[in-house]
């Protein structure tokens, strides 16, 4: 078998989901692995470049990692014809014109989302792609989770038969930082450095809904900042400019109706950080990150309501877990093999800067939307 090397600038690895998910969990664990086997002879064997501002934060992570290269000097990477692929995991205020730079200079793109401030920057991003004649990805994770894969499986099997609504409840409670430190980057709450709820969670929830269930034809959101002061790193009080929590309508292809809450300011109460409640007319779904349970229609029992006699069963019983039926491995790492099997093997791909720009669309119209008290129609994007 030839082993082909692949030399992968990751620009933003010192953040949290670029160190753990991009480099540790997809990147790393592929190397862990031996490789990928493309199926034709070849391993690909990915060498990523380490690039961000801090050198002295890259340097150790080179050393505890046992890699090589590291850089400050982006135009410098990009500028090296053995790097092929740019990754991103920068803060949002900075990827747009770090894209443009990695395109210009033709590398394949693949980043984190969004892709851009705003839609005019994200569909310019997919222009200058397409025009450059690169491949680029954008990371949609969450089609990857164990429960959504059981979920997509159900859809494709006809369970639901026509399906009815989506709910969904997304967040957790996440430290002010005045007693106890956040777990979160404080430029999340400020605006003005691409922070808030919306933009960050609307792209997410405009793949799933699209992919799974059909395109979002209207918006209609409430986006609000229920704690005003929070505390950042350094143990300083700041202002939180961004909203932190979102409470969204979708109208979908095909008539189903979804509503997702999405917040920082939420304590858990459910078994996993996201849910999806699926109804249709033949069954109904509950899908996390991992279970996925359903109850169909011949197994759906008759609640009375009673509140004066306590309940004498438990609901969650009455429901029914789907088995794995399959090995699932990290939804980044897969995810990431699909793109470098795209790169380099030219296998299929569709989750582009094209529907990264769909997520964008929604989380701008999400904000219109809140801004003026109305629901939002959102046009479709033309290839």
């Amino acid at each position: 078998m030839t082993r082909k090397t692949v030399r992968i600038a990751m620009n933003g690895v010192t953040g949290r989901m670029g160190y753990r998910q991009h480099l540790v969990r997809s990147i790393l664990a592929i190397r862990e692995q031996g490789g990928l086997d493309l199926g034709d002879g070849t391993l690909l064997w990915p060498e990523p470049v380490l690039v961000g501002r801090r050198e002295y934060a890259l340097r150790a992570l080179a050393d505890q990692h046992g890699l090589e290269h590291v850089s400050t000097d982006v135009d410098d990477v990009l500028a090296d014809p053995a790097v092929e692929i740019y990754f991103d995991a920068q803060v949002t205020s900075a990827r747009e014109e770090a894209l443009k730079k990695a395109i210009a200079a033709g590398k394949h793109i693949y980043t984190e989302k969004p892709t851009a401030t705003g839609l005019a920057g994200a569909l310019e991003l997919a222009r200058l792609a397409r025009e450059k004649g690169i491949k680029h990805g954008v990371v949609q994770d969450k089609l990857f989770l164990p429960g959504l894969l059981k979920l997509k499986r159900l859809i494709d099997g006809g369970f639901f038969g026509r399906i009815l609504s989506v709910r969904g409840e997304f967040g957790y409670w996440v430290f002010e930082g005045d007693w106890q430190s956040a777990q979160r980057p404080s430029w999340n709450y400020r605006a003005e450095d691409g922070g808030g709820i919306v933009v960050d969670m609307f792209p997410h929830w405009e793949y799933v809904l699209h992919e799974l269930f059909g395109r979002v034809k209207s918006v209609q959101a409430i986006a609000t900042t229920h704690i005003p002061q929070r505390w950042d790193e350094n143990g300083k009080p700041y202002d939180a400019t961004a909203d932190d929590a979102a409470y969204g309508i979708f109208e979908l292809d095909g008539g189903a109706i979804a509503q997702i809450n999405s917040s920082w300011a939420v304590r858990v109460n459910r078994d996993e950080l996201v849910e999806f409640q699926v109804d249709g007319t033949e069954g109904s779904a509950v899908a996390g990150l991992r279970n996925c349970r359903v109850q169909h229609r011949t197994m759906t029992p008759k609640p009375v309501w009673n509140p004066d006699i306590p309940a004498t069963y438990s609901f969650r019983d009455q429901w029914q877990e789907i088995p794995d039926n399959d090995d699932f491995d990290n939804g980044f790492k897969a995810q990431w093999e699909l793109f470098l099997r795209h790169v380099h093997a030219d296998a299929p791909y569709h989750w582009d800067l094209l529907a990264g720009a769909r997520g964008v669309q929604l989380a701008e119209l999400g904000l219109k939307s809140s801004a003026e008290g109305r629901r939002i129609d959102v046009p479709e994007i033309q290839p």
